[in-house]
């Protein structure tokens, strides 16, 4: 019987006659290197989704706002990136990065408001 290398380090590997790593660590690397790229993607954009909430709690802090789109700019928001949207009856989106949501208003002003019980 051939003996089985690791596929992480190239070691022996002793046991099961299916096992593919010599060790746990050599299995979690072996996996961490293969997700790099997409868990790389996915912490990005979750990094960018936080950011947008920290912005919209800060410019909001009595639960109702209204700031400028230039202002949101300044401070780094990517309007490109939200949670969810909400749209009224009445044909108004609100978009929300978490709890935190903004309406578009008129000439680039915007209404930020704290996401209600109500809001699915």
């Amino acid at each position: 019987m051939a003996k089985r290398k690791c596929q992480e380090c190239g070691e022996e590997v002793m046991g099961r006659y299916d096992k593919r790593f010599c060790s746990d660590q050599c299995r979690s690397a072996h996996h961490n290197r293969r997700n790099q790229d997409v868990n790389n993607f996915i912490r990005n954009i979750n990094n960018i989704l936080r950011k947008n909430r920290r912005i919209l709690a800060g410019l909001n802090p009595d639960g109702k706002a209204r700031v400028h789109r230039d202002k949101l700019l300044d401070h780094g928001f990517k309007f490109g990136y939200f949670t969810n949207e909400y749209i009224t009856k009445a044909g108004r989106v609100y978009r929300f990065c978490y709890d935190q949501g903004y309406l578009e208003t008129d000439n680039g002003w915007y209404t930020l408001v704290v996401r209600q019980a109500y809001v699915e």
